[in-house]
């Protein structure tokens, strides 16, 4: 029986998952790794914690599929967060410095500087100039001195970093889905832009070679208990990964992500589309036939992380699984607003510089009032993303496939049906960015033969039908006028 490995390498911890192609349940191994805030608006990982987990979570997913006589892995797929970016020296392994995240922001000004150059940077690569993209954050590093100017130097993507060390060096590859988020790569042509990388000042010898998103790309080496050989075969930045575990295979098709930040993914077919306000256009798939699948993005920052701030911030919550129940218990948020731009604020604004606020407190605020107003975050964010998205592809959505830690609440499924006035639809297996990397590496290995075969793997747990209220208007309305206070705070308090 063969077995497929996912890799899923997210913002807060690394989970190895054993898919298995009879159906039975799958087996796997999770692992947190430190988060840094050095300063306000910075944050990084230490790359060496992030392979630490790796090969943690994978030995041990290898050690339960021993106990398994019928048990063969036939591939590792990997999946990975997108934009976070390591520098590292080819010769000895160690990395320069830690790693700055997708989250970072200390590239703002320079990306402000850049702003003539925008509409070249969105018809090259399909981004917008923002500091949430890799480009900046390289340039950074090397003018800063911690990524030196030499042959060994090497820039990557966390897949680029994970598979270079799984492989024993041999193996130093990206593919498109991760490339096309790196403000680097003409998602035209499908290469490395030279325009970009200058600049940027980011020597193209340090970049990793393109590869499809399906197909070997190295195998590994024993490490400890990891066997070598057991072949490579499947990238996907994490997004694109989910879109592809959802089978959203169909022009038109679009699912959303509720993981750490939230994101909204529609594909759009073969050819690339030109520029969206508001919206990213990004390579959803490359399986090797020379024709990319591209899809159009709405990138939220902050949705699963504001949860994350409720427990770790301000103690409103021990764990993740009781905030469901904490808003539930009040019939409405009493009037509070969060606005969580922690980061500032991703699609459809793009403003680097807005900041995270509370609006309609009272003196009978309660935590289950903010707790509930943190829940609405997360559905208002995606309907500003959606209706950007509808205005500009003249598609109306049919319904939205959703994934991600946070599409187990219910209660918060019902408000996005409500907010978005369409269906929402989740399935069985909520894990679909593991899937997306396993059915990309087992495509490549034969595992699954065909798309079809995949689509038909695809189970519905539920459905969630609009039931809107008298106040399901007024609260985004008030909503809307939250996010323009928080707009441009940062710079304006400069």
């Amino acid at each position: 029986m063969s077995v497929v490995i996912a890799i899923d390498a997210g913002t807060t911890g690394v989970r190895s998952r054993a898919i298995f192609t009879d159906g039975r349940a799958s087996v796997s191994s999770y692992r947190e790794f430190p988060q840094y805030f050095p300063q306000p608006g910075w944050v990084e990982h230490d790359a060496l914690e992030i392979l630490f987990a790796v090969r943690k979570t994978l030995s041990e997913v290898i050690a339960q599929l021993a106990a398994l006589p019928d048990a063969q892995i036939a591939t590792i797929g990997i999946t990975n967060q997108r934009e976070t970016i390591v520098a590292w020296d080819k010769s000895t392994g160690i990395p320069f410095g830690r790693a700055i995240v997708w989250q970072d922001r200390r590239t703002a000004d320079r990306c402000t500087e850049l702003l003539p150059m925008l509409a070249t940077v969105r018809a090259t690569t399909g981004l917008v100039l923002d500091p949430y993209f890799s480009g900046s954050k390289v340039q950074w590093m090397i003018e800063n001195g911690q990524a030196p100017h030499s042959a060994d130097l090497a820039v990557g993507t966390i897949d680029s970093w994970i598979i270079w060390n799984l492989t024993g060096g041999n193996s130093f590859v990206t593919d498109p889905s991760n490339a096309s988020r790196t403000m680097l790569f003409n998602i035209n042509n499908m290469h490395w832009s030279e325009q970009m990388c200058d600049t940027f000042d980011v020597p193209i010898a340090s970049l990793p070679t393109i590869v499809p998103s399906s197909g070997r790309c190295g195998v590994t080496q024993s490490f400890e208990n990891i066997p070598g050989n057991i072949p490579i075969s499947g990238i996907a930045g994490d997004q694109q990964a989910a879109l592809f575990g959802q089978a959203c295979f169909d022009v038109g098709s679009s699912k959303n992500t509720y993981g750490t930040g939230s994101f909204v993914l529609m594909n759009v077919g073969s050819e690339c589309p030109p520029p969206t306000d508001g919206m990213l256009t990004t390579v959803a798939w490359d399986l090797g036939s020379g024709k990319p699948t591209y899809a159009l993005e709405g990138s939220i920052f902050v949705t699963g992380s504001a949860i994350q701030w409720l427990r770790d911030g301000l103690n409103i919550i021990d764990n993740a699984a009781q905030v469901g129940p904490l808003a539930a218990s009040v019939a409405d948020s009493g009037g509070v607003v969060v606005v969580p731009a922690f980061t500032g604020l991703g699609s459809p604004w793009w403003d680097p510089y807005a900041r995270g606020i509370i609006c309609g407190i009272t003196r009978g605020t309660s935590r289950a009032h903010i707790a509930r107003a943190v829940v609405q975050s997360m559905t208002y964010q995606t309907r500003d993303v959606v209706e950007a998205m509808v205005r500009a592809t003249g598609v109306p959505l049919i319904d939205m496939r959703v994934d991600g830690g946070a599409a187990v609440m219910d209660m918060m499924l019902q408000m996005q049906a409500d907010q978005l006035g369409v269906t929402v639809v989740r399935p069985k297996d909520l894990e679909t960015t593991a899937l997306g990397a396993a059915y990309l590496a087992g495509l490549a290995e034969g595992v699954w033969p065909t798309l079809q075969s995949i689509t038909d793997s695809w189970q519905l747990d539920r459905t969630f039908t609009p039931q809107p209220t008298s106040t399901t208007a007024s609260e985004y309305s008030l909503w809307s006028r939250a996010v323009q206070r928080s707009l441009s705070w940062a710079s304006d308090s400069r």
